[in-house]
């Protein structure tokens, strides 16, 4: 049987850079081990199988996977689902722009569409759940040793070290400067030791070399090595920055630079809505650009 497949680059405008993206559109049929197969055939960080929507005022429903285990929700593949389907409704003469619901495992996740040439667009959705602490975070020392860093390379205006998650958990740690941002590896033996667990690390500074950005971050995690955007991260990060900057109430924007040090830069743009101090709502935004179409011969 034949399935059409996708490849967008999202978080970015420029193909081969961004965070990489398979879509199966064809997805019915298929059970839970050929979609975890699929997803290791391709390799990347995740792989969305398009499906029907259990509710019909829905506009589809995605499973992700990672090459090695599924996701409840994930923020580049609802970004590049988004933008997809967006595309897909621009070519069908439906318009350029469409507000829509997609169905993931952590619930529905309210999206906004907008098709900005025949293969790009921009895609934006509101998190599906207000970010929170959770766990114990690793002590400065130990993170630093964990990420072959000093101890004085951690550190940022009130923000500690943290953990908190909005579907995902990571651990969030403040980088004093971009040189020490781009020195940090991770060190497999002392990873587990100070965590005990396979978690991601957000690392983020203020120090971005581009006055458009507020942030320059990395995502580092043992198993997985470097992610070029997280979505889903900066999705917590919302709950890091609330916590801490405490923004004034109204609407806020911060555009984080991510995959840099890795040679495919990306921007994610994180919305926040403060009221009365707290945190009300967020939103993971950005482009995204198709660089490869395809059909997969599988049952």
């Amino acid at each position: 049987m034949s399935r059409l497949y996708v490849v967008l680059d999202v978080f970015t405008d420029t193909s081969l850079t961004g965070n990489p993206l398979a879509v199966v559109l064809d997805s019915a049929g298929l059970d839970d081990a050929a979609m975890q197969r699929i997803a290791r055939q391709f390799n990347l960080s995740e792989t969305i199988f398009l499906l029907p929507a259990e509710d019909e005022s829905r506009k589809a429903r995605l499973r992700i996977f990672m090459p090695h285990k599924e996701l409840p929700f994930a923020g580049h593949p609802t970004v590049g689902a988004a933008v997809l389907l967006g595309l897909m409704d621009a070519a069908a003469g439906k318009g350029a722009a469409a507000t829509f619901e997609l169905e993931e495992r952590v619930g529905p996740i309210a999206c906004e569409a907008r098709a900005t040439g025949r293969r790009s667009g921009y895609g934006r959705f509101v998190i599906p759940r207000l970010p929170s602490p959770t766990g114990t975070a690793p002590s400065p020392a130990g993170l630093a040793g964990a990420l072959g860093l000093e101890p004085d390379d951690l550190g940022d205006e009130g923000h500690p070290v943290s953990r908190f998650e909005a579907g995902n958990t990571f651990c969030f740690a403040p980088i004093r400067s971009l040189e020490a941002l781009g020195r940090a590896r991770i060190d497999p033996t002392l990873w587990r030791a100070v965590f005990g667990e396979d978690i991601g690390c957000f690392l983020y500074t203020r120090e971005t070399g581009d006055p458009s950005l507020a942030f320059r971050a990395r995502m580092l995690e043992p198993g997985i090595g470097e992610d070029p955007a997280t979505g889903s991260a900066a999705a917590a990060f919302a709950g890091v920055l609330a916590a801490f900057d405490r923004p004034a109430d109204g609407t806020h924007t911060f555009r984080i630079g991510q995959g840099y040090e890795m040679g495919r830069p990306s921007v994610i743009e994180l919305g926040m809505t403060i009221e009365r101090g707290a945190l009300v709502s967020a939103t993971i935004g950005g482009t995204a650009v198709v660089t490869a179409e395809g059909t997969l011969f599988v049952r």
